[in-house]
């Protein structure tokens, strides 16, 4: 099963003003396509040919780090594109929301603290909200890291990359961040990584 860049879920001007068509041309077009063209090549020949992205990412990870580079990357962007939308953000699912009450204190701490989590995160990274041990959690990894490595679900991330944002934001990644949550955010697609997660 080797790995296929997919179809962006909205035309490349959709998610004006707050992601640029040009951003998401370069970042869709050339960035993951690289991820998957290059991990296709690592993975000629290796005991990962024919598994599935997530196998790959958890197999990979601490063993083939080029490899892994480009596994994790495939795999968080893959989602990325899935966890945006056109007129996205707004209310939370139900069911969602009083989970984050229940484990992170209140929507808008979640807010905060996940954008803490991607400003805080030094260099490139991810900035998640992932399901632990059947918890609600707020992580952030390095380069092309996810929760799947360290026992966690990831049911939303954000790309703190700097191709992911500037483009439209320059270097105001906290800008970034705010309008990714309030205006971009698919909670559908992130409700039902949620409910996959916590069964």
């Amino acid at each position: 099963m080797s790995f296929t860049l997919p179809e962006l879920p909205y035309a490349y001007d959709a998610l004006q003003p707050y992601m640029s068509r040009e951003t998401l041309e370069f970042h869709h077009d050339k960035h993951h396509a690289a991820y998957v063209n290059t991990g296709n090549n690592l993975l000629k020949g290796t005991e990962f040919e024919g598994k599935s992205v997530e196998e790959v990412v958890k197999g990979s990870y601490g063993k083939n780090q080029a490899l892994f580079n480009n596994a994790g990357q495939h795999y968080n962007h893959i989602h990325f594109w899935m966890w945006m939308k056109p007129n996205g953000g707004g209310a939370l699912p139900g069911k969602l929301e009083k989970k984050i009450v229940e484990d992170l204190g209140s929507v808008e701490k979640f807010k905060e603290d996940f954008i803490q989590a991607g400003v805080g995160q030094f260099g490139s990274g991810w900035a998640w909200l992932a399901v632990k041990d059947g918890k609600l959690t707020i992580m952030k990894t390095p380069n092309g890291e996810n929760p799947l490595v360290h026992g966690a679900e990831p049911i939303l991330g954000c790309d703190v990359w700097e191709h992911s944002y500037y483009i439209d934001y320059r270097n105001r990644r906290p800008d970034y961040l705010k309008a990714f949550l309030e205006n971009l955010v698919n909670w559908e697609h992130v409700e039902e990584m949620f409910e996959t997660a916590s069964k």
